[in-house]
C-alpha cells in the first residue's frame, strides 16, 4: 500500500491549527483518541459553566435535570439517527450493555453468541448474566480478514435452536474493523434470535450510526469520536419490551416510562450528557462531520503506511494490517514478534510507553497477535506520527530484542 501523503495541519473556521481548539498536554503525543475520546476547550468551558451553575443553586438545579436531559437527548439522538422517544443517555457503553442484560431472563442451556473481537467488559457482563441462568456463552471465531459475507455466513452457522442472544460489534476495539451489524440482526430476527449491537465507536464516524447499526438494542458512546465529557452514551431500542428498561440507579424517575425514567439519576453529574449537543455542533461548525468522515481516513491511511514502513525492515511479514472495512479513523499495525501477545501485556506495554517516552497509544491482541491501533482525530498532525516512529518504534524493537536495529534507528 502506498498511501498519500499526512495532510497538512488541519485548519478549523475559528481556529488555524486545529490542535489549539483541544487542551492537550503538548508535551505528550496523542495517538489514541479511541480509548477515551478528547474534549475540545470550548465544550469544557460549557460544561464547566452549567457545573457552576449547578452549584450556585442546586435546588434550582437538580428538580429541573429531567427536562434538561429530554431536551439533549431531543437534540442529540438525530445524530445518530434515532428518535428522542427511543433514546436514553447512559454513561458509557458498559453501563447500555448492562442495562440489557439486566432486562433479560434466559433458560438453562440457552445460549449467548459473542465474537473474539468484543470490548472485553461487555463480553464479561454477558458471561455475568448466562451464569446468572445457567446459559452459556459460545465465541463465533471472525478471522481478522474474513468477508462481510463471510462473518454473516459464521453467524448462520452459529445460530442454533438454544441461541437467545447475539452481541457484535459496529466497530470492534481490538481490531479497528467495521462489522455488518444490520445483516447479521436481520439474520438473527428471521431466525428468532435477538441482537445486542455494541456501536460504541460508531458515532460520528458511522453517519446515523443507530439507524445503520440495527439490533434489537444499540448503544454508542458519544464521549468518543463526538468528543463529549467522559461519561456521555446513547442507547437506542423501538423493541417492544423495552419498558423492561431501568436506569441502573433507581431514582424519582421511575414511575415514568422509558426512556424518560433515565433522565432523572438523582444527583449524578448530567452536564456530560447536557453538553453532548455542544461537542457535536462544534464540530460540525468547524469542521463539519461529513468532512471529518472524508478526512479521518486518509490521515489513519497515511499514518498508518508510515508507521509500518519504520518497521518493516525489522519484520517478516508487511506490519501493516489492510483490513476489509477497516474503521473510518483507526489502523493496525502490527507488532514485532512477541509483544502484545495478551490483553494484559498490550495494556501493560501501552502505560510503559506512555511513562518513558510520553506518547499515548493504543495496543491490543488477537489470537495472540500483538498490534498498534493508531487511532486518529482532527487535532492529529504528521509530527505526533514522526514522534511515534522516533520515540516508539526503538522501544518497540529493543523489547523485541531487535536491539542493533533499534540503535539504527535512534542513531
Amino acid at each position: 500500500m502506498t498511501a498519500a501523503p499526512f495532510p497538512a495541519p488541519l485548519a478549523l473556521t475559528s481556529y488555524p491549527r486545529a490542535r489549539d481548539a483541544w487542551p492537550l498536554d503538548p508535551d505528550v503525543i496523542h495517538l489514541n483518541h479511541g480509548s477515551f475520546g478528547a474534549v475540545p476547550t470550548e465544550v469544557v468551558e460549557h460544561q464547566n459553566a452549567l457545573r457552576e451553575r449547578a452549584d450556585r443553586s442546586p435546588v434550582e438545579w437538580f428538580p429541573r435535570i429531567a427536562e434538561r436531559v429530554r431536551v439533549a437527548r431531543e437534540q442529540t439522538a438525530p445524530f445518530v439517527g434515532a428518535l428522542a422517544e427511543d433514546s436514553a443517555f447512559v454513561p458509557n457503553a458498559s453501563a447500555a450493555a448492562t442495562i440489557v442484560y439486566n432486562s433479560l431472563r434466559l433458560s438453562v442451556g440457552e445460549e449467548i453468541l459473542v465474537t473474539e473481537h468484543g470490548y472485553g467488559a461487555i463480553t464479561m457482563g454477558a458471561q455475568r448474566l448466562a451464569r446468572r441462568f445457567g446459559a452459556t456463552v459460545r465465541t463465533v471465531e471472525l478471522p481478522l480478514l474474513a468477508s462481510e459475507d463471510e462473518i454473516v455466513q459464521r453467524f448462520a452457522d452459529a445460530i442454533t435452536d438454544r441461541t437467545r442472544l447475539i452481541i457484535v460489534d459496529q466497530i470492534t476495539s481490538p481490531t479497528a474493523r467495521v462489522l455488518p451489524t444490520r445483516r447479521i440482526a436481520e439474520l438473527a430476527a428471521i431466525r428468532g434470535v435477538r441482537t445486542l449491537v455494541d456501536g460504541a465507536h460508531a458515532p460520528g464516524l458511522i453517519e446515523n450510526a443507530a439507524a445503520q447499526g440495527g439490533g434489537d438494542w444499540w448503544f454508542g458512546n458519544m464521549h468518543k469520536w463526538p468528543s463529549a465529557p467522559r461519561g456521555s452514551a446513547l442507547l437506542v431500542t423501538s423493541a417492544v419490551d423495552r419498558q423492561d428498561l431501568w436506569p441502573l440507579i433507581d431514582s424519582w424517575g421511575a414511575p415514568e416510562p422509558y426512556p424518560d425514567r433515565f433522565d432523572t439519576q438523582g444527583t449524578i453529574d448530567a452536564t456530560t450528557y447536557l453538553s453532548t449537543p455542544a461537542a457535536i455542533e462544534f464540530i460540525e461548525r468547524e469542521y463539519g462531520w461529513a468532512a471529518a468522515r472524508e478526512t479521518l481516513p486518509l490521515m489513519a491511511d497515511a499514518g498508518a503506511e508510515a508507521i509500518a514502513e519504520a518497521l518493516r525492515p525489522f519484520s517478516d511479514e508487511d506490519p501493516l494490517t489492510i483490513l476489509p472495512s477497516a474503521a473510518p479513523s483507526m489502523r493496525l499495525i502490527r507488532l514485532p514478534l512477541g509483544l502484545g501477545a495478551s490483553r494484559e501485556e498490550a495494556d501493560e506495554l501501552r502505560m510503559q510507553l506512555l511513562d518513558e517516552v510520553g506518547v499515548e497509544t493504543a495496543f491490543t491482541s488477537f489470537r495472540g497477535i500483538g498490534y498498534f491501533r493508531l487511532s486518529v482525530h482532527l487535532y492529529t498532525e504528521a509530527s505526533d506520527i514522526d514522534a511515534f516512529i522516533e520515540r516508539c518504534v526503538p522501544q518497540l524493537l529493543q523489547r523485541a530484542g531487535i536491539r542493533t536495529a533499534a540503535q539504527a534507528i535512534i542513531a
